[in-house]
């Protein structure tokens, strides 16, 4: 079914635990509002007559052959519907335990959820736990289906004390407000009108409830947010853009409008959005666009661009506290190395402390423990190695969620609640560190002081160009007669996320550069290195470890890096030679 996209549409998903009848319900509500391809039904009917099985109208969606074999459903499957009213676009998340991932999956792209309850089996364990994580996605439009009514001889009693015991766990987590229905959908009761079975029931039809549901516009009170997803550059036909290009989370933007990058706190302005194969005047939510912008700065994957007059403006910060939940079957432990993707920013991520665990069947019981087992709930801090923008989920959702990755797979995801204060690493303390691990010799002192106690740092998008210019620059200074030592650490000479090197890799082998640099420095030796695309929080690391000599950072670049302080910068299609002579001259001025 096409949806007319100048329509509403509301995205729903229904969950539950394993066998409550989730597929049921919804191939009776697609077979009963007429929504199937024509044929359909008959086809499965027939389908199942001529192989000797009982029609089920779960058998509808189950399209899988794995989901048909083992007879449960083991992914988001997607259907689309559509009423006078407007389109709707159901997940039928997974409710088997060993699926709960694919569950979060369809959640947390819906606007409301339907949990469904088996009437004869009751309240079970997934039951409490899909609607925890609910809790935590925000979803506020939420139906409690008790489905299978028939096989308790449509009791009022069995219903009662079903949506009693189960609204007193809901209010125990903060959903409040939900609606509750008894359904056959094998019957039909309750699904596209009142069951004359169940006389005791006020309510309305299911269909009715979901017609009912006002799509919360989440966007309508929060500023413009765009990830920017993956840098393109055009080199052709003299064609020098670079797009950045995502979509937008929140929020409408125009050409021309001022904007901010976070975390780099860079400023510019749009000079053209792009919708391929077109250029547009404005973009709004969820549209996929590219942007380039005025200045030629060096915008890296995963800034977070808003308009700069607009508030509040997103968090910038290496702390915080979430809400995560993990999946993996190993723990989660604490001060361990974790690769994390926060909106489209990838970095590393330590839990460094654990609050409280959080038992999602029974959310009054707080568990003591030193790590997250699979399926746990933890309240937790977790710091990065560099700083991040982000929102808070009491400001935004899609901004402030994030997913832990271990081994190359999402391990476990969370929400940020709040920006903790981080420590900063001051010059003070730096110095107070050296006193206390170094000895050092004050002998030569006076011959020490006699030479260039500097750090050069050669930076830029032209890995094998500073590579050059470095080695050159050396070469030069020591027949001027200047002492001069060279090293540039391989995975930071070239851009390390193709090397595999991780964030906290290149964190360390930056320090390791400080260090050295220092050490050099302080025996009077020039000290030169090359690093590939030097932002401004591994700038403010050499130059504190570097403390108290001075560094001179030279850029090569055909666009800048606008958060990095250069003291001279060189396009790098000058000659090296050239560029060489002009250091030298600037350094002996």
């Amino acid at each position: 079914m096409i949806v007319n996209n100048n329509r509403e549409q509301l995205n729903i998903v229904i969950i539950g635990h394993v066998d409550h009848g989730k597929s049921t319900i919804l191939g009776r509500l697609l077979a009963d509002t007429d929504a199937l391809p024509d044929g359909k039904l008959e086809f499965v009917k027939s389908y199942c007559e001529k192989n000797s099985k009982t029609f089920e109208y779960a058998f509808l969606l189950d399209a899988l052959k794995e989901e048909q074999s083992q007879g449960i459903t083991i992914d988001a499957a997607r259907c689309f519907f559509k009423t006078k009213k407007r389109d709707y676009l159901i997940f039928d998340a997974p409710g088997h335990f060993e699926f709960i991932k694919n569950m979060i999956t369809g959640a947390s792209r819906a606007d409301a959820a339907i949990i469904v309850i088996d009437a004869l089996e009751g309240i079970k364990e997934n039951t409490k736990r899909h609607g925890y994580l609910l809790s935590l996605l925000g979803i506020e439009n939420i139906c409690v289906a008790v489905n299978k009514m028939d096989l308790v001889d449509y009791s009022h009693s069995v219903y009662n004390n079903i949506i009693s015991d189960y609204n007193n766990f809901l209010n125990s987590i903060g959903i409040n407000n939900v609606t509750y229905i008894p359904l056959s959908a094998r019957n039909g009761d309750n699904i596209t009108k009142k069951s004359i079975n169940m006389p005791w029931y006020n309510g309305i039809a299911i269909i009715d409830i979901i017609e009912s549901w006002q799509k919360i516009n989440e966007s309508s009170n929060i500023p413009f947010r765009f990830s920017v997803q993956d840098i393109y550059k055009f080199t052709s036909n003299n064609d020098d853009r670079r797009i950045l290009a995502g979509t937008i989370d929140y929020g409408n933007i125009n050409k021309n409008d001022k904007v901010v990058f976070y975390p780099s706190n860079t400023h510019s302005v749009i000079s053209s959005i792009e919708y391929f194969p077109f250029q547009i005047e404005k973009a709004g939510q969820k549209e996929s666009v590219g942007f380039t912008i005025a200045d030629p700065f060096y915008i890296s994957e995963g800034e977070l661009m808003v308009k700069e007059d607009e508030f509040p403006k997103p968090f910038v910060s290496k702390k915080f506290l979430t809400n995560i939940f993990w999946m993996e079957k190993n723990p989660l432990l604490l001060n361990k190395s974790y690769n994390a993707k926060i909106g489209n920013k990838k970095t590393n991520i330590r839990i460094t402390e654990i609050h409280k665990i959080i038992d999602a069947t029974d959310p009054e019981c707080i568990i003591n423990k030193d790590k997250l087992e699979r399926y746990d709930i933890g309240i937790c801090v977790v710091e990065t190695t560099k700083p991040v923008a982000f929102d808070t989920i009491r400001i935004a959702k899609n901004t402030s969620r994030f997913v832990i990755i271990d081994k190359y797979h999402i391990a476990g995801c969370g929400i940020i609640v709040e920006k903790l204060d981080e420590e900063i690493f001051t010059i003070e303390k730096e110095i107070e560190r050296k006193n206390e691990i170094y000895i050092k010799s004050n002998k030569f002192e006076k011959n020490i002081n006699q030479q260039n106690n500097k750090s050069i740092i050669i930076t830029g998008s032209f890995a094998e160009k500073q590579l050059e210019i470095a080695n050159l620059l050396e070469k030069n200074l020591i027949k001027s007669g200047k002492n001069a030592y060279f090293l540039s650490l391989k995975s930071i000479a070239y851009e390390y996320t193709k090397n595999n090197i991780t964030d906290t890799d290149c964190d360390a082998e930056i320090k390791k550069l400080g260090e050295i640099s220092h050490i050099l420095n302080d025996a009077g030796v020039l000290f030169i290195t090359s690093i590939y695309n030097l932002d401004s929080y591994e700038q403010e690391i050499l130059k504190t470890t570097n403390y108290p000599y001075e560094m001179f950072v030279i850029g090569i670049e055909d666009t800048i890096q606008s958060d990095v302080k250069y003291n001279i910068k060189f396009n790098y299609k000058q000659n090296s030679d050239e560029i060489v002579n002009k250091i030298i001259k600037y350094l002996n001025a």
